[in-house]
């Protein structure tokens, strides 16, 4: 993403949350906010309209919520990337919220400046999740032996799991010490062999295969 401000919409019911957020986004640099609203009804002619990198979007909206809201979004508009900012954090709405086409998740119970930070993360590729999240991920991609079921060798495993953890591909290349394009290769050798496209929906399958 070119170096310029990350443009963001909110979209969250408890009007004291969504203003602070609000406030603490632009009193960085590096975020631009350019709208906020209570609710999500009209989610995908706000962003075909105001063409957002990135939505903070809740689950518990009235009359609307988020999920569905997601993926009004989604279809709208593919290329915006949708964080889910909430205080729900059961395997359901996980999974729900991933097949929706959410590309992070994170909870309200942790800082503000984690979430700014999952922004940054998000427009660099990555899944950001709180670390509670990442670990209800991880213990499923661990309880299925995905490496195993779906004969991943051991690097694949290890791309793998850096990825349920949130990491962008810049920072599983750091963490492993091996290339970035080694790290894109891998992924796209991973990817066929789950039978699915993308990151967001290799971590939606290992909760899917959790859940069933």
């Amino acid at each position: 993403m070119p170096d310029m401000a990350i443009s963001i919409i909110i979209f969250e019911d408890n009007e004291q949350l969504r203003q602070s957020l609000v406030v603490l986004l632009k009193s960085s640099s590096e975020f631009s906010v350019i709208g906020d609203y209570g609710h999500c009804l009209d989610a995908s002619n706000i962003v075909r309209r105001l063409k957002p990198d990135v939505v903070i979007m809740d689950i518990d909206l009235p009359e609307q919520n988020g999920i569905h809201g997601t993926r009004m979004i989604k279809e709208a508009r593919p290329e915006t990337l949708v964080i889910m900012y909430t205080m729900f954090e059961d395997d359901k709405k996980i999974f729900d919220s991933l097949c929706a086409g959410a590309n992070g998740y994170i909870l309200k119970i942790t800082t503000p400046y984690k979430l700014f930070d999952a922004i940054k993360e998000v427009t660099e590729g990555g899944a950001p999740m709180s670390p509670t999240i990442a670990k209800r991920v991880l213990q499923s991609f661990q309880q299925r032996n995905i490496k195993q079921a779906y004969d991943l060798s051991v690097r694949e495993n290890e791309i793998l799991e850096l990825l349920t953890e949130g990491y962008s591909i810049k920072l599983i290349a750091s963490e492993l010490k091996i290339a970035y394009e080694t790290v894109r290769s891998h992924l796209k050798n991973i990817y066929p062999k789950l039978h699915v496209n993308c990151g967001k929906e290799a971590i939606a399958k290992v909760l899917k295969e959790k859940i069933l």
